[in-house]
């Protein structure tokens, strides 16, 4: 019998948080997604504390447009803060999302902003 979407997803997420994992050098750069907006946080796993965090619905991104503009200016406010910390790598952590679309352009706008991962 085939996963149903939210299954196979949890499935992709438990294989993902085997191989990364957030130390304070080098935090884990999570990404959730919801129908509206997107959300990323470093985390220290070792302490369970949440380092930096950005979302869409933060005051400070002002980006209009398209949800993927929107998760652009996302990943570039959260490596603005993450270089603010004084953290320049990270681990991705995708949370069981494809790499495609507003998770890649995340992604993609934290690299341009000088986040290594």
């Amino acid at each position: 019998m085939a996963l149903s979407k939210s299954e196979r997803k949890l499935r992709i997420r438990r294989r993902i948080r085997k191989v990364s994992f957030g130390t304070e050098t080098r935090p884990r750069l999570s990404v959730f997604r919801s129908n509206k907006e997107i959300y990323a946080q470093l985390i220290d796993d070792n302490k369970g504390v949440t380092l930096v965090a950005a979302s869409s619905r933060d005051k400070d991104i002002k980006a209009k447009g398209t949800k993927t503009e929107i998760a652009h200016a996302v990943g570039k406010a959260i490596a603005e803060k993450a270089k603010k910390a004084g953290i320049e790598t990270a681990a991705f952590d995708r949370g069981g999302n494809l790499y495609h679309g507003r998770v890649k352009s995340l992604a993609e706008g934290a690299r341009e902003a000088g986040l290594k991962f």
